[in-house]
Order: C-alpha cells, then structure tokens, then sequence
C-alpha cells in the first residue's frame, strides 16, 4: 500500500536523537529530522545506519507505549510473563521493520509547521514533507508523548490522515482473529519476520 509505505518512510525518516532538556514538541520534531537526515547522509554502509537509527529511535519513541496500543484490549487478558515476552518481541520487529527501510532513502525536506496542544500529555505536531518532481507535497502529523517534558517522545505519525499505530494495531488484530485470539500466532509471527 503505497500511503502505507510513505508513511513507514517519512516516520522512520524523523526517528533521531535529542540531548536537549525541556524541549517544546515542535523543536523537538525539527532537531530529529535534522539529525537523522546527517545519519542518512553519512557514507557508511547500510547495516551501519541500520544500527544507528535502532539507537536513535530508543531514544526518541515510545516503543513500548505503541507496542501495547497495537496489542490491543488482548493486552488484559495476557500474565506477566507473556507480557514481558510481547515487549521483546514487538521492539525487535519495530527496530527492524522501520531503521531497515528507511536506511533506504535519501533525506525527504520536511518543515515543521505547527503544533496543537492537545493536553498535557500530547501534543500534535504539524509538518510537510515537501513535494519533489517524483512525489507530491504530502502532510504529516506528529503525536508527541509529552508527560516528561524532560524527554518527549513520539507515539504516532499520521500521514495524509492514516495513523501508524492504528494500521498496526489492525494487523496484529487480523493475525490474532484468524487464530482464535491464541497470543502465541503473534509471537510466532513476530519472530518470524525479525529472524528473516
């Protein structure tokens, strides 16, 4: 699905570090495609920016918040130990599935725009990416994770208005219902793909 695709790029795209304390939602997305456009800039392998945006998006996503949003009301009904087995795996495939494919592509200009406070724990950040000759202008917003406004972090990415966490979200719940919600079809698809 090519939204799907441009969506997964322009995310993976904007996963970058951020030293600075106390940063409004908006500085915060702009410094992080600043600083993953140098990773995908640099002339190094791409197993060696494969490794450093794993890094980068450690410490700029709340991978742990998406990957229990993506799970699901099944997250309930799991115990400690599958829960605890669920993170390992869904950071694994997170990791891979995003820094693998955006180590693809050349750096994408994107302008933050705006932002809308939502409430204290979010913020909506609002960027372009800008169009090219080979692509149109396309949309973007940021949901910023700004509890500890010490360390803000990204929860979701909405392109043209399709949520990463919600297509993920219906993935999983696909690949459960055709299993008769047994949790150990997702653990088995999970480390299917971050094996491969």
């Amino acid at each position: 699905m090519k939204t799907v695709k441009i969506f997964t790029v322009i995310f993976l795209y904007l996963l970058g570090t951020n030293k600075l304390l106390s940063l409004e939602p908006d500085i915060f997305v702009q410094s992080t495609v600043n600083r993953a456009s140098k990773i995908l800039s640099e002339e190094i392998s791409k197993n060696e920016k494969i490794e450093e945006l794993k890094i980068v998006a450690q410490d700029t996503v709340d991978i742990r918040g998406i990957g229990f949003y993506t799970l699901g009301s099944i997250r309930k009904s799991l115990d400690v130990n599958q829960k605890k087995e669920y993170q390992k795996l869904f950071n694994e495939y997170f990791l891979k599935s995003f820094s693998s494919r955006l180590a693809e592509y050349t750096n994408p200009e994107i302008e933050v725009i705006g932002k809308e406070k939502l409430n204290e724990n979010y913020t909506i950040v609002n960027s372009i990416l800008k169009g090219t000759e080979k692509r149109p202008e396309v949309k973007i917003d940021w949901r910023i994770y700004t509890k500890n406004a010490d360390k803000p972090l990204i929860r979701d990415l909405i392109i043209e208005g399709l949520s990463l966490a919600r297509t993920q979200k219906e993935e999983f719940a696909s690949i459960l219902n055709s299993n008769d919600g047994d949790i150990n079809a997702l653990f088995k698809s999970l480390k299917k793909f971050s094996s491969e």
